[in-house]
Parts: structure tokens; sequence; C-alpha cells
């Protein structure tokens, strides 16, 4: 990519050049009343080009500048909204901590209960002397 610019700069500065050897014919240039000045006409162009360009990025510095100015409140208005989103994340992190902190002390390790193994033991305990009492009254 360098050696393109390069070489549209040597172009365009062996185009300058040329034009400047073709038109030396002097030309007027009225500045202000009473003030007349007589170059010739390839440096009054490449003057009025230079003095053009020059303006071009004046004007094109006034543009980014109004520009930078208009979104300064927007940016601000985004840096605090990122610095409360960092807030909320890290104020997330510390309540999911706690959460796993006060998970693990009220979880108790309960033995395992007889009570309920014994239940339906129990219940088919019951159960067998009625079927053996039935099956008895039956066969009498």
């Amino acid at each position: 990519m360098r050696q393109i610019n390069f070489l549209l700069i040597f172009i365009f500065c062996l185009a300058l050049v040329i034009f400047g050897i073709r038109n030396t014919d002097p030309v007027t240039i009225h500045l202000i009343p009473g003030l007349d000045i007589q170059p010739p006409l390839s440096i009054a162009l490449i003057l009025a080009l230079g003095l053009g360009a020059v303006l071009a990025w004046i004007f094109s510095l006034w543009v980014r500048l109004q520009q930078s100015l208009e979104s300064l409140p927007q940016k601000r208005k985004i840096k605090k909204q990122e610095q409360r989103i960092q807030q909320q994340e890290e104020s997330i992190q510390t309540l999911k901590q706690e959460l796993e902190k006060v998970q693990a002390n009220t979880q108790p390790q309960l033995p395992p209960d007889e009570s309920q193994n014994n239940e339906p033991s129990s219940q088919t305990n019951a159960t067998e002397p009625a079927a053996t009492e039935s099956q008895t009254q039956a066969t009498q």
C-alpha cells in the first residue's frame, strides 16, 4: 500500500512540474485595491489549489470538532452505564458467593431416618396377619 501511495504522489508531483513548465505566462492577480501581483499562471494555480486544500482540511477539522462536541454527552452516558453494569456484575458475584455460603451452612447432614424405613415393612407385617387370618377362616 505504501508503494501505491508513493507512486500516486510521485505522479501528481510530476504532473505539477510539467504543468508549471508548460504554463509560464504571467497573470495579474488583484489582491486588494492598489496591490497587484503578476506570478506565472502555474504558480497562481498551484497556490490556489494549495489554499483550497488547506481550507478543506480546516473545514473537515471543524466538522470533526463539532461532531465530537455533540457526541460528548452520549459518551459520558455510555461510560456511566458501563460503570454501573460493572458494579452490578460485581454485586451479582458477591451475592452468589453469599448465597453459596448460606446454602452450605443451612443444609444439615441428616442421618438415614429409620422410622421411614420401618413404615413400609410395618404395613406389610400388618397385612400379613390379616391375610393369614383370612386363610385360616377359609380353611375352616
